[in-house]
C-alpha cells in the first residue's frame, strides 16, 4: 500500500483498500478502508465505485 501511494497508483489503491476492508475484523476498520477505496475510486472513475458506495451505505456511512 505504501508503494502504491508513493508512485500515485490510485487505481491500485482502490484494490488494496478494498482488500484491506474485506480482511478487517471490526466494522469501524472495514469502513475506514472502504472510505479510502471509495475516494480513490471516485477520483479515477474506477468501476467499483458503485459497489463501494453501496457497502458504505449499508453501514450508514455514505
Amino acid at each position: 500500500m505504501l508503494a502504491a501511494h508513493a508512485c500515485k497508483d490510485h487505481w491500485g489503491l482502490v484494490e488494496l483498500y478494498t482488500r484491506a476492508s474485506d480482511l478487517a475484523v471490526e466494522q469501524d476498520a472495514e469502513c475506514f478502508f472502504l472510505t479510502y477505496a471509495y475516494v480513490f475510486a471516485l477520483q479515477t472513475g474506477h468501476p467499483n465505485q458503485i459497489d463501494l458506495k453501496a457497502r458504505l451505505k449499508h453501514y450508514g456511512r455514505e
